[in-house]
């Protein structure tokens, strides 16, 4: 019987922790299972496409961490190209995203870049980028951190996040990449890893030298490791960390999900003004809205709402 090694394949997420260290770390891979799917359903120029990809990534690494049913949101708003972009990921394994883009402002980054990928600032622009933590029971508080739009990656946003909201040193590689296969296909892909440096207690010790040597071996990343297929994450970690262990949680597996359906909606039109849903309604008196997240298109006759 064929037995899968831990960290092998794609659409999951795990933990690992560095043996006798204080550093503990995750794990994440994307593939035909979530982002391929979430990138193909809206028609994104390549750059902004893979800006999405990293906000998902991010947003399923920290949801690893959880300690509650509910929701992790990376959202950025700015007077950029990218006006809004929206990444969520649940602990049921639901990942969803999107991103509203002006076209016009786009192509006028990318004729300035001569085709290059932007940086952060321009492509978001001016603006916030927060990360939301909700959970499911109402009767918990959700809990934001917001960071000004700086840095040149999102890697970088994530780690100044980090650094203001929790106070523990992290570092964030995010990659994403278009594979083409044989005939033309394209697939999307992504890999993103964090680790931080937790508190140190007496069993442990000292927990600097520790954390400058993960740190340092996680600087050697190349993207092409997080990304590529035939490189499995438990290969990827042992590469960094075999001298000291590092030991990897079962992985958690992560589908393309979305929550739209049709009760959510309706609630919303419901508590809408009657003349605005009047005003709404299409020529045979029914009202169409499409989730921006998945497409799917939703279509209410006015006398049911």
């Amino acid at each position: 019987m064929h037995h899968d090694p831990l960290g092998a394949g794609d659409d999951f997420v795990a933990t690992f922790q560095i043996e006798d260290t204080s550093v503990r770390g995750r794990i994440a891979r994307l593939g035909d299972g979530v982002l391929d799917p979430i990138l193909k359903r809206h028609a994104y120029p390549r750059w902004a496409a893979y800006l999405l990809g990293e906000a998902v990534t991010l947003a399923v690494l920290v949801s690893a961490s959880l300690k509650f049913d509910g929701k992790v949101m990376v959202q950025a708003q700015g007077e950029g190209p990218v006006s809004l972009m929206v990444a969520e990921a649940r602990s049921d394994g639901g990942v969803r995203g999107y991103l509203r883009l002006n076209q016009e402002k786009w192509d006028f980054v990318d004729r300035v870049n001569k085709g290059q990928r932007p940086h952060i600032p321009q492509a978001l622009g001016r603006g916030v980028m927060a990360l939301l933590l909700q959970p499911n029971d109402p009767n918990q508080q959700p809990w934001q951190s917001m960071v000004p739009i700086e840095g040149a990656t999102l890697s970088d946003c994530a780690q100044m996040w980090f650094s203001q909201s929790e106070q523990v040193p992290t570092r964030v590689k995010l990659a994403v990449a278009e594979i083409s296969e044989p005939g033309g296909t394209k697939r999307w892909r992504s890999g993103g890893a964090l680790i931080q440096q937790v508190a140190g207690d007496a069993a442990r010790g000292d927990t600097d030298e520790p954390w400058d040597n993960a740190r340092h071996l996680f600087g050697t990343i190349e993207d092409m490791e997080l990304v590529d297929p035939d490189v499995p994450s438990g290969t990827l970690l042992f590469r960094l960390f075999h001298e000291s262990g590092v030991r990897l949680e079962t992985p958690k597996a992560l589908k393309d999900k979305c929550t739209c359906s049709d009760e959510k909606l309706l609630t919303t039109l419901r508590q809408m003004p009657r003349e605005e849903i009047a005003t709404l309604a299409e020529a045979d008196g029914a009202i169409t809205a499409d989730c921006q997240f998945c497409g799917r298109l939703y279509r209410f006759p006015i006398a049911t709402i």
